[in-house]
């Protein structure tokens, strides 16, 4: 049981699930009845399903990564790689989770949120993974599915897309840039290994990995205002995203100065606080 759940990558889906749960929250101010009533039931099949749908996604992903897992030092002790669970089974587990997942989202919540799981299930499966091992932009095509969930987490509870779920995509989708080029700055040596061309193996010096950095977590400080432009969030929210943000942005100047490991996990660490952090100012400081 426990090699299936890692296959599920559970510290990534509990990230997938609150960035679903904050969507929820603020599309109940343009549900569908007017009322704005927290339907728990409702809230809870649309985390189980986006979360049923995120597993399987990353059981599939697995699947398809077991070789080049296996000569990377960081992911050859995965169930597959490391010969704990046979291929079809991982196959037939992933496939099985992103079903019931999607179906979960279609028959419990709405067809919105059913078809946003099925375009993030695919996109992530059939354009990025591959992609990984032909061009460092994959990562820009990643983000996409990886902005998804509040996406999701909104339509469920308004049945609606608006200029405020658009918000908290942009977040999201301009987050997973340091984020990302962080690991991959880290683990670069893996990456080249196993022929994934993230933008620390094509070009190695670093230099464009730290502008990179520099550009999207100076970005995010701009677009993390959006929710009080739109009203979502007040002063209090304003304050601590400019704060997160700026502070954010200094591990990316340091990281792009210095270009070490040890600064570019304090991007990662920075990125790993800076999200829950800040939607729970978003979510405190909302309007009554």
């Amino acid at each position: 049981m426990r090699h299936y759940v890692e296959l599920t990558k559970p510290r990534i889906t509990w990230l997938i699930l609150m960035s679903t749960g904050v969507g929820y929250f603020f599309g109940l101010r343009h549900d569908g009845n007017g009322t704005g009533a927290l339907d728990w039931a409702l809230l809870l099949h649309t985390l189980i399903g986006t979360g049923l749908t995120a597993s399987g996604t990353a059981a599939l992903n697995q699947w398809y990564e077991r070789d080049a897992d296996a000569v990377m030092r960081r992911t050859a002790d995965r169930p597959l790689p490391s010969g704990k669970m046979t291929p079809p089974r991982a196959l037939w587990f992933g496939i099985a989770l992103a079903a019931m997942g999607v179906a979960e989202l279609a028959i419990w919540v709405n067809p919105l949120a059913a078809l946003l799981g099925a375009r993030t299930l695919g996109s992530y499966l059939f354009i990025y993974t591959p992609l990984k091992q032909r061009s460092h932009l994959a990562t820009m095509v990643g983000a996409l599915p990886g902005a998804m969930p509040p996406l999701m987490g909104y339509a469920a509870s308004s049945g609606v897309l608006t200029a405020e779920a658009w918000t908290l995509f942009a977040i999201l989708f301009v987050w997973q840039f340091p984020h990302f080029l962080a690991i991959a700055w880290m683990y670069r040596e893996d990456y080249a290994r196993a022929g994934i061309r993230m933008l620390p193996v094509v070009e190695p010096d670093l230099m464009s990995t730290g502008r990179q950095i520099i550009l999207y977590a100076s970005t995010l400080i701009p677009v993390s205002l959006f929710p009080v432009l739109l009203g979502m969030s007040g002063k209090i929210y304003l304050a601590g995203a400019l704060i997160l943000g700026v502070l954010f942005l200094y591990t990316g100047i340091r990281v792009a100065f210095d270009r070490t490991n040890l600064r570019a996990r304090q991007v990662l660490l920075a990125s790993v606080i800076y999200l829950p952090v800040i939607y729970g100012l978003m979510v405190f400081d909302r309007p009554v």
